[in-house]
């Protein structure tokens, strides 16, 4: 079943046009159950835990950055985009499951004073550290919710892309064109010096320079143009 008989995320913490329901990733990318009612019984049974926490809806929206356990079978998977735009579950260790990036959406002074940064995974952030600014990614503790370390939105910034054509396209920030009243455009160069651009908002800090902070997926987000993948198949003898 698809397109329109497709599982409808649940409202929570990513928008529906960015997100996996846990029932696709159970069913359709896993295997683990073959209808959706099986997916709905392995989550009552509180077998899946989304960035640390057990959800027992089988339509939870699971995002970018999120960090997927399966407890009873061992896997940990981090949600993360592959050259196409598609989601990727990508294996991580123990030690990577212990935390996630999330992108600063906005910080502002709330009631009391008490200074708050929003992320893009609709975390609240109360008494980040005055450095944080908007488009910087901090690193943040799954288990106590708490920020450490601060990527910033930079020239040099290793950053991927999540949204638009060029969508899970992984590089290095070269320069950053300012448009008032328009859409900021940001220049990438990839690790194989091609050079692309797309609007700032659609930019995710990851690392600096070559050295990403989670592990990246197969390919490491240098995106092949069609007569590179084909000359690669029938190098392998595929074609």
């Amino acid at each position: 079943m698809g397109g329109v008989w497709a599982p409808k995320p649940s409202p929570g913490p990513h928008k529906q046009r960015e997100c996996l329901p846990i029932a696709i990733v159970l069913r359709d990318r896993l295997k683990y159950a073959l209808t959706n009612k099986e997916c709905v019984q392995i989550c009552m049974e509180r077998c899946v835990k989304v960035d640390g926490k057990v959800r027992t809806d089988a339509n939870f929206p699971a995002g970018f950055m999120d960090v997927l356990e399966l407890e009873k079978s061992g896997d940990m998977f981090r949600l993360l985009y592959d050259t196409k735009g598609r989601y990727v579950l990508h294996r991580i260790s123990k030690d990577e499951k212990k935390f996630k990036l999330c992108k600063i959406k906005k910080t502002y002074v709330g009631s009391n004073k008490i200074p708050v940064a929003i992320t893009h995974d609709g975390r609240t952030l109360r008494y980040p550290d005055p450095d944080v600014a908007k488009d910087d990614s901090v690193k943040v503790d799954i288990a106590t919710g708490k920020m450490s370390d601060i990527l910033k939105f930079e020239i040099g910034a290793m950053i991927m892309i999540t949204k638009g054509h060029n969508c899970g396209r992984i590089g290095q920030l070269m320069h950053t064109e300012k448009h008032e009243g328009s859409f900021n455009i940001c220049t990438i160069k990839d690790a194989k010096g091609n050079t692309f651009s797309t609007r700032q908002e659609n930019v995710f800090v990851i690392g600096s320079g070559n050295h990403p902070v989670v592990t990246l997926p197969k390919g490491r987000g240098i995106k092949k143009t069609i007569l590179q993948v084909r000359a690669e198949r029938e190098a392998r003898g595929e074609l």
